[in-house]
């Protein structure tokens, strides 16, 4: 093992702090068009799925239950979903957009697309390329 301190930071943190650079910004453009993170994650989820149980829409959006049913409780009082149960199986809840809903999905998208644009700013389309195969690699070296 090599002695004295290091050439460069390893690349592991150089990584971990541009995912927190770059998710703080998105978020901060969700906040400005009035959501958040997991709001978006959960209409994204039922724009796909147009009614999902909340177990499927937790494994779709990466929440646990409990935490999920604490963003649906906020987002149901807000109007942006309704939740009812499965007429097949009561104890399953089925979650469901409102019109209120597609209205939130549509700003969110485009603060996204926004998002998503501002990153590729500077880069073309090999570049990006380059960069999927890249990030490919270091998921790939730790799985």
């Amino acid at each position: 093992m090599p002695s004295g301190p290091p050439i460069a930071p390893p690349i592991g943190m150089e990584l971990a702090a541009v995912a927190r650079v770059v998710g703080r910004a998105f978020d901060e453009a969700l906040t400005a068009a009035g959501g958040s993170r997991p709001t978006w994650l959960v209409l994204l989820s039922l724009k796909t799925r147009p009614v999902a149980n909340q177990r499927e829409l937790a494994a779709a959006v990466g929440i646990q239950g409990a935490t999920l049913t604490h963003h649906l409780n906020g987002m149901e009082s807000d109007g942006l979903l309704t939740r009812r149960r499965d007429p097949e199986n009561r104890r399953v809840h089925l979650v469901e957009l409102t019109e209120a809903g597609e209205t939130a999905f549509h700003r969110l998208r485009l603060a996204a697309a926004e998002h998503d644009e501002r990153l590729r700013a500077g880069f073309d389309a090999t570049d990006l390329d380059r960069l999927r195969e890249l990030l490919d690699r270091l998921r790939n070296n730790v799985l």
